[in-house]
């Protein structure tokens, strides 16, 4: 059996633009989601802290050093710009392997830079 857990996130991203007239997506700094282990083209959960909504949608390659937040297409009615953001990667593994893994998790600051890396072990609260 597999189980999906947390293995990479972005905490406290600031939504940069929101792009309706997308084919779909989040653009990302490849800097941030590189950080974290995020790949482009791989789905996400996007949690949107400011108002509480929630999609699912995949990354998309923006320009490195830009510090780009963008959700695109129709889940850029979701946002808008200035909104903080929980991006979310999983992944599937045996309970065995659930039990030693280790989320790759960044904190970033007003301008989406890098602040600090947190450790969060299964079971445990974030600090």
């Amino acid at each position: 059996m597999l189980i999906k857990v947390l293995r990479a996130k972005l905490h406290r991203a600031r939504v940069t633009d929101a792009n309706v007239d997308y084919v779909g997506s989040i653009t990302l700094d490849p800097d941030l989601y590189e950080h974290v282990g995020l790949l482009p083209g791989e789905a996400v959960l996007v949690a949107d802290i400011t108002n509480g909504q929630r999609f699912e949608t995949y990354v998309l390659r923006g320009a490195r050093g830009s510090r780009t937040v963008c959700v695109n297409g129709a889940a850029a009615r979701l946002v808008r710009p200035g909104d903080v953001l929980i991006v979310m990667g999983f992944g599937y593994v045996t309970p065995d392997e659930a039990t030693t893994l280790v989320p790759r998790i960044a904190v970033l600051d007003e301008g989406n830079d890098i602040v600090r890396d947190l450790e969060e072990r299964p079971g445990e609260t974030a600090g």
